[in-house]
């Protein structure tokens, strides 16, 4: 009974670890998205994998078979829902200032730049996002519209020293 059970565990490791290789990195990338850090230095992004893969991981055996959900869609799910939540209970929260990311995304709110990956680095239909985010569809295309004219045409000058998630009070709600 024994070996069954550590021959099933064995198994069970070694194909999450396949998982693992196939996606930790687009996974990587889609937070580091998300954070809007440097790829090089992503420690935020990084968390956000960790818990992804962490929960997926103890789903695994409910995702196998035919009927199971994609591993990488549930992976992809928490670390949006994750996002999401870290995103809302930041804001304006004192005593947990980070350095101000750059990059192209830096402009965009956490909704904005959440939206923005989804849609379109990960393809994820638009009634998928709105219903993982709790949106309409014309929301999310709005916000998609809106923070891809942003990327691709940002404002001239210097980015402002506030931070719109705060100022504007938008973040993810």
């Amino acid at each position: 009974m024994r070996e069954r059970h550590a021959s099933r565990d064995a198994r069970r490791a070694e194909e999450f670890r396949a998982f693992v290789a196939g996606a930790a990195g687009r996974l990587l990338h889609t937070a580091t998205l998300l954070t809007a850090e440097a790829p090089g230095d992503n420690p935020r992004a990084r968390r956000l994998l960790t818990l992804a893969l962490a929960h997926t991981y103890a789903r695994w055996d409910g995702l196998r078979g035919e009927d199971g959900e994609d591993p990488y869609d549930l992976s992809r799910r928490y670390l949006a829902i994750r996002f999401a939540h870290e995103a809302r209970g930041r804001r304006g929260a004192p005593g947990r200032a980070r350095p101000r990311p750059r990059g192209p995304l830096a402009r965009l709110t956490a909704r904005e730049r959440l939206i923005l990956v989804l849609r379109l680095y990960e393809g994820v239909a638009e009634e998928q996002t709105a219903a993982l985010l709790g949106l309409t569809g014309e929301h999310v295309r709005t916000v998609c519209d809106r923070a891809a004219a942003m990327v691709l045409h940002p404002p001239r000058g210097p980015a402002p020293e506030a931070d719109r998630e705060t100022a504007a009070g938008t973040a993810v709600s």
